[in-house]
């Protein structure tokens, strides 16, 4: 819904044997907010904080964020900014950058446009942009652009101009999308050889309700679309106030002259203009009126426009009192026959003021003691010479827009399609009210205009009201009439439908919150606004005190906030310093281990969090959501011996008939084993697939062959689908977001249903949604003997939250009953397996112990396994032949196709 999450993962290999400087560099869109910053160097989690800016900023080195001032328009690139980070990278090691950043897409000339920066800086093994729009009514139009640098298309790699870049892929259906761009090498040197693709840009639309527009409810907020459409178009009254001063001689004056041809072509036979042009002096096209469209009259101001030489300096306050003067004695003159107009200035500069007043504060006080709240002041600004800050102050404070052209840019394709956004009036003195029982905190809901091709945008809190409808009141003016819109609704019901809509993509965890963190956005927009235009020290400081709270509940970079990044120190011998925090870690004692606990501690690195875009927390708990920082974790994890583990040795623990069985499995290397699988029946709808392979069995053993677990996946379907794949050297999550982290470093990472923490080359255990919770060791061998290899073991934590039809080799005895029993002397199978007690000093008893399951009775054997990694011992009851008879089925129906594969359990007597 137009709320657009953006998440980059970098990856930077430093193959020297020395430390060396590795720089991240991101373009982000000026309206967008950076809401995580993490890096992991060496294996080690450096993570951000978002705090308020300081009063009076001291300039440190290192410590602050890479975030473009908006000001230094060296540093931003017309409507992206550079975010950047520098690290110190120590040998052979690896740095992992990871950063998130929000932003609503605005609609402009009727399509909302995603863009996402690919420049590398060099050309890299693997790159990929995934691009997944969800939305609540139909996708009418979609197109993906050929690369843009700069503002002009790129080449595309495929030898065509137009159409999407080589190897974009796109899915859809009505209203969902799914568009990859994944360039191999080859591909990406044909479009850049030097890394710097350029901006991958999606373009699209959706169909629009007839009438108040689209409203969606979710956790307590809401969010009211509305772009009407089909209406007539209200006629204007253009002022176009141009600098000619000498510095826009050249491509400058060119091209705002071919763009001021073309819209005088597109003028419409009901609207009335005039120019004025300033520079030392002020020069007025026609003096003292605004004139209609009429054949000769375009043809005059094509001579005017035509002529026009630049020449001298920049007198912004003259050029501005002129133009105002014009529009507001115009519009006192013909108060009856305008009452249903627009009436707008379109300023354009390339400079600062040089001639006349050239102090801020005075220029904008003078323009909007001129304007009067008559008309609209939109500004645009040309190059790098501009005080932006200037321009925004005078349009913001005259209910216009301020648009930036870059140096290189083509101005004249931009200035034309400014002028577009604004050249078709539809509305104007928007009103968008709400039921005040119902709705606290609104965003702006009075809108001077309405354009054709754009979007208002209303969102705001609804308060705990007992009552469920919320009524919506719509007031504006168009070209013949006051018009008003009206309408009641049930919260509950626009709420369901939100949660239908998200719940049939599986959009991710990142949207759970997002008509919250959309709300959040706009607020911190308004209050900047607000802080923009205020006129007394109180009144600024209040805004800057919401707009601050609300960066920080958000976690928000904003203007008023920065980001402190902790830096990995690189020691003299290129190894990481350890943080304070490590060094506390390592020093406490480890505690004491009991026979069923697991010591997470193993003198490791302080496991830390990313919080990765999670719904925000209450303001208290802020501090501590945003570092993502956790305290050494020192607690133990109870586990239960259910497991399988190395040479796979599977291990059950009965809770109902309190024993123990064992098994083995002798399966064949590149097998994939179905281990727990409860697939239909639970609400988390859960799988464990491992995959095996094989190494020689050590010398004078009775096996022909080893094999272990080299891959877990766990993969849970519901509420949409996630998966964790293990191996002994990385972990890849996807939740959404895919991340992919070393098991070489201590790591907590929490996403909607998925919570994981990895304790270093130790183990790693997987909560789901809250209950279930497996542990995985993972076995790394310095020097492996030619039978060793590096593999995983899996256990069972916690079980609760699987249903009573979970199946697969361990998942079919978590809810078995199990009975111990003796056989008889003269039973078959006895000779095999019987074994001995000894009862008293002299008498012996023949037995025959086995298990009942279900309808079959199985012999068993006493053995001793040690789990753990040897830490711990049992005692267990073993059964032969693969757990013929002891398992349903055999051991050809738990082998599964794929890792990903979570297929039903088809035999025996737990049908699925």
């Amino acid at each position: 819904s137009r709320y657009a999450f953006t998440a980059v993962s970098c990856s930077m290999l430093n193959r020297h044997s020395a430390a060396t400087q590795g720089v991240f560099r991101f373009h982000i869109p000026t309206a967008a907010y950076i809401s995580n910053f993490t890096m992991i160097v060496g294996g080690r989690v450096f993570p951000s904080q978002v705090k308020a800016k300081e009063k009076k900023m001291k300039k440190e080195g290192g410590e602050n964020n890479g975030k473009k001032n908006k000001n230094t328009p060296e540093q931003s690139e017309g409507e992206m900014e550079v975010f950047q980070m520098e690290v110190t990278i120590p040998g052979r090691n690896r740095a992992v950058f990871l950063l998130t950043y929000e932003e609503l897409l605005q609609r402009r000339l009727g399509r909302y446009e995603h863009v996402t920066s690919v420049r590398p800086m060099q050309l890299v093994s693997r790159l990929s942009v995934g691009v997944t729009i969800v939305e609540h009514s139909r996708i009418t139009y979609l197109e993906v652009l050929p690369l843009r640098n700069g503002k002009t298309p790129s080449s595309n790699g495929n030898g065509k101009a137009d159409g999407p870049p080589v190897s974009t892929v796109v899915k859809q259906n009505e209203t969902f999308c799914k568009i990859s761009f994944t360039p191999n090498i080859a591909q990406q040197a044909k479009i850049a050889t030097n890394g710097m693709l350029g901006e991958f840009v999606v373009r699209y639309d959706i169909e629009r309700e007839i009438g108040i527009g689209n409203i969606q409810v979710l956790d307590g907020h809401f969010v009211h679309y509305f772009a009407p459409k089909d209406l007539p178009v209200v006629s204007k009254n253009v002022v176009f106030v141009i600098d000619t001063s000498a510095s826009m001689v050249g491509t400058k004056i060119r091209q705002t002259k071919e763009a001021l041809f073309t819209i005088l072509r597109e003028l419409r036979p009901n609207d009335h203009f005039n120019y004025v042009t300033f520079s030392n002096r002020i020069r007025v096209w026609q003096p003292g009126k605004l004139v209609p469209v009429t054949p000769n009259n375009i043809r005059d101001a094509k001579k005017f426009i035509y002529m026009i030489s630049p020449t001298g300096g920049t007198d912004i306050n003259g050029g501005i009192q002129t133009g105002s003067a014009l529009l507001s004695d115009y519009l006192s003159s013909k108060e009856e026959s305008h009452h249903n107009s627009v009436s707008l200035i379109i300023f354009l500069t390339d400079g600062r003021p040089t001639v006349g007043v050239v102090q801020s504060p005075v220029i904008i006080g003078n323009t909007k003691a001129a304007v009067q709240e008559k008309f609209c002041l939109f500004t645009i600004g040309m190059g790098d010479d501009v005080d932006y800050r200037l321009l925004e102050r005078m349009s913001l404070e005259n209910c216009g827009t301020m648009r930036r052209i870059p140096e290189d840019a083509d101005a004249s394709v931009m200035l034309k399609g400014f002028y577009d956004e604004i050249g078709t009036p539809l509305l104007s003195d928007i009103r968008v009210e709400y039921s005040e029982d119902a709705v606290e905190y609104i965003t702006q809901n009075l809108f001077t205009n309405y354009f054709n091709g754009s979007e208002l945008v209303v969102a705001g809190k609804l308060t705990n009201r007992s009552s469920d409808s919320l009524h919506i009141q719509v007031t504006a003016s168009n070209s013949e009439r006051s018009i008003v819109l009206e309408k009641d609704m049930s919260i509950h019901e626009r709420e369901q439908e939100t949660e239908r809509r998200l719940a049939e993509v599986e959009a991710g965890p990142n949207v759970n919150g997002y008509v919250e963190r959309l709300w959040g956005y706009l607020s911190v927009k308004d209050e900047l606004k607000g802080r923009l235009r205020s006129l007394t020290s109180a009144e600024r400081e209040n805004y800057t005190q919401h707009a601050t709270n609300l960066s920080l509940t958000y976690n928000f970079l904003t203007p008023l906030t920065q980001m402190i990044v902790e830096k990995p120190q690189v020691l003299a011998d290129g190894t990481l310093a350890q943080t304070q925090k490590e060094a506390e870690a390592t020093e406490a004692p480890p505690p004491a281990e009991t026979s069923n606990q697991l010591s997470e501690d193993n003198n490791s690195l302080t496991p830390q969090s990313l919080h990765r875009n999670q719904p925000p927390k209450p303001i208290s708990a802020v501090s501590k959501a945003t570092s993502g920082v956790s305290k050494p974790a020192k607690k133990s994890v109870t586990l239960s011996k259910t497991s399988a583990d190395g040479d796979p040795h599977f291990v059950v623990e009965v809770p109902h008939s309190k024993l123990t069985m064992c098994f083995n499995i002798n399966g064949e290397p590149g097998h994939i084993l179905r281990l727990v699988t409860d697939h239909k029946h639970s609400n988390k709808s859960v799988t464990v697939n491992g995959a095996l392979i094989g190494a020689p069995a050590p010398a004078g053993s009775h096996k022909e062959q080893r094999t272990y677990f080299s891959t877990i996946t766990i993969v849970a379907n519901k509420p949409r689908r996630s998966y964790i794949e293990v191996t002994p050297q990385k972990v890849i999550l996807d939740d959404r977001d895919r991340m992919i982290l070393p098991s070489s470093s201590s790591i907590s990472v929490e996403t909607a249903n998925l919570a994981v923490v990895i304790i270093a080359n130790t183990n790693l255990t997987v909560t789901i949604q809250g209950t279930i919770q497996f542990v995985i060791l993972f076995h790394h061998y310095k020097n492996p003997a030619p039978y060793q290899r590096d593999h995983l073991g899996f256990y069972i934590a916690n079980s609760k939250g699987l249903s009573k039809d979970t199946h697969g080799l361990l998942g079919q005895f978590l809810y078995e009953d199990i009975g111990l029993t003796q056989l008889p002397g003269n039973f078959s199978m006895a000779a095999e397996n019987s074994t001995q007690e000894t009862l008293g000093k002299n008498i012996t008893l023949t037995s025959y112990p086995a298990l009942k399951v279900k309808d079959r009775t199985v012999t068993v054997i006493k053995k001793s396994r040690r789990i753990y990694s040897g830490k711990q011992t049992v005692d267990c009851w073993f059964t032969k032949n693969n757990a013929a008879k002891l398992i349903d089925g055999q051991y050809s129906d738990y082998v599964v196709s794929h890792l990903f594969d979570t297929g039903d359990w088809a035999n025996g007597t737990n049908t699925h």
